[in-house]
């Protein structure tokens, strides 16, 4: 049954942004959770689980373009898959 679990888990790399190559339109489809340093992040806009870090969006600042401004954090990142398949 773990093979079967280790199947299911979202990609190592992703990106919300459609022009990041670490775009998945079907694993965003599915709904990816993140748990970063033990608590639930909901504001994440990129994630690489190899290199341990996530870019969370600030609320508050956007950027020249108008896009979000986002802050790289170093820690533990766990994604995970809101629905069951």
């Amino acid at each position: 049954m773990s093979a079967e679990e280790n199947t299911d888990v979202p990609p190592n790399h992703l990106s919300i942004d459609p022009r990041s190559t670490f775009y998945s339109e079907e694993a965003l489809q599915r709904g990816v959770g993140i748990n970063f340093n033990g608590t639930e992040k909901t504001n994440v806009h990129e994630y690489d689980v190899a290199e341990g870090w996530v870019r969370v969006e600030v609320p508050t600042a956007k950027d020249r373009r108008g896009n979000p401004m986002v802050v790289k954090l170093n820690g533990t990142v766990e994604p995970f898959y809101r629905d069951a398949g």
